[in-house]
């Protein structure tokens, strides 16, 4: 272009006008060809970043890794009734993707990569980039009070944000301490639910921050404090802040008082020896928070990418909630960050992924920054076929399956380069 520029600078004034305008037209060309980003854009360095890890795909390993994985989740369905959908990425790209059985077992409509799972306790990383979010914007710190966003909350300042985010809270668990005062046959609520502690205080289970004990107190009450400085009902707020800029479109979180919002979803189940058992819903299921997301594992995928182009929030404000916060009296090998669980090797890496399970929902996702590589296991079948994730793990990552198996050998068949 420039040397096209120069050659044109040296013709006579008529030539030189035609050449402005063949090359005003060649960039209008350029720019309309590039309409998803400016022709003159400037690479950030996460897009640096995504693109050097995206370098290191090998399409031949991949496909590989492909064929072990569909042996290992075919095999975990026979023996060990594995009902759900799979997706794999590395390095930024899909290498496996596949549903297995059934959404229901009525009708034998099968799953696929567009079936909606709850996602129980996955959920709580979508409340935590809430508040990083909120963070972000500077509407909270993580050691404010929660007295100071929630008035009239009945504990004293030790108790913060972070205390809510890190499942240091010291707070009984709202499923069970005002078990004997809720209208089973109404759907319990947010609002509810906080109305219920400032009237009737429950107990402290321990000293706030002393240790690490998980609840589902905690989350629920950092999606009350995200619509309470939103001014928008949590639901909204993670349709327009959080599933709209991920891409995540088959995404909601289910509200009882719209039970046909699962009208294509799968239903949960619990084994038993005459057949699968719809696991009921309950009171429960109109908190949001800790729980209470649908989505499928293209939109986790979609939810997985977002976190490593920046799109929901910086790389900077991810470190924090992928750092260890148990680290008194000693750092805890199996730790929490904000919203993500955190399991140390016994090489010193860290994993930061979540599990959930709820209404006969297991499900299983690793979120791994350092290489854009995610494991999205999404099952209806209460049983113990995810026992096993460390083999796929240890196929993702051949070259640390000893840390994966802790021992114990990897079966042949799953080693890449074997049968």
């Amino acid at each position: 272009m420039n040397r096209l520029i120069e050659y044109m600078l040296k013709l006579p004034k008529g030539p030189k006008i035609i050449g402005a305008l063949t090359i005003c037209t060649l960039i209008g060309l350029l720019i309309s060809s590039h309409p998803t980003k400016s022709f003159f854009h400037v690479k950030t360095n996460i897009e640096k970043r995504n693109d050097s890890l995206a370098n290191l795909f090998n399409p031949e390993i991949a496909k590989q890794k492909s064929i072990k994985l569909d042996t290992f989740f075919s095999k975990l369905q026979a023996k060990s009734g594995f009902n759900g959908a799979v997706l794999v990425a590395q390095f930024g790209k899909i290498i496996y993707k596949k549903g297995f059985g059934y959404a229901n077992y009525f009708t034998k409509s099968n799953i696929n990569t567009h079936t909606h799972f709850q996602l129980a306790s996955v959920s709580k990383q979508f409340t935590a980039v809430a508040i990083m979010q909120l963070h972000e914007k500077g509407l909270l710190n993580y050691d404010d009070a929660i007295y100071k966003h929630i008035p009239g909350f009945p504990y004293d300042s030790s108790l913060t944000i972070r205390s809510l985010l890190t499942h240091r809270s010291g707070l009984s668990d709202y499923a069970y301490n005002m078990d004997k005062v809720y209208d089973k046959k109404i759907p319990l609520t947010n609002q509810k639910v906080v109305e219920m502690m400032i009237r009737l205080k429950p107990h402290i289970d321990y000293r706030p921050n002393a240790k690490f004990s998980y609840n589902n107190t905690n989350y629920m009450l950092l999606a009350y404090i995200v619509e309470k400085l939103s001014g928008m009902n949590f639901r909204e707020y993670a349709k327009k802040n959080l599933f709209e800029p991920a891409g995540m479109s088959e995404s909601f979180i289910y509200d009882p008082m719209h039970p046909e919002m699962l009208r294509t979803a799968a239903t949960g189940y619990v084994p038993r020896r005459g057949g699968p058992v719809v696991s009921e819903f309950n009171h429960l299921d109109g908190v949001t928070g800790d729980k209470g997301i649908y989505s499928t594992v293209e939109d986790l995928y979609h939810w997985d990418v977002a976190l490593n182009e920046e799109k929901l929030v910086k790389f900077a404000t991810l470190e924090e909630a992928f750092t260890p916060q148990h680290t008194t009296p000693k750092v805890l090998a199996k730790n929490y960050g904000f919203g993500w669980r955190l399991a140390q090797l016994d090489n010193g890496e860290w994993l930061t992924y979540h599990t959930g399970w709820w209404h006969g929902f297991k499900n299983y996702y690793l979120h791994n920054p350092k290489d854009n590589s995610a494991i999205i296991i999404l099952g209806n079948m209460a049983n113990h076929a995810l026992g096993r994730v460390n083999i796929v793990q240890s196929i993702l990552y051949p070259e640390k399956s000893n840390l994966f198996m802790k021992g114990e050998p990897l079966p042949t068949e799953f080693v890449l380069g074997g049968n």
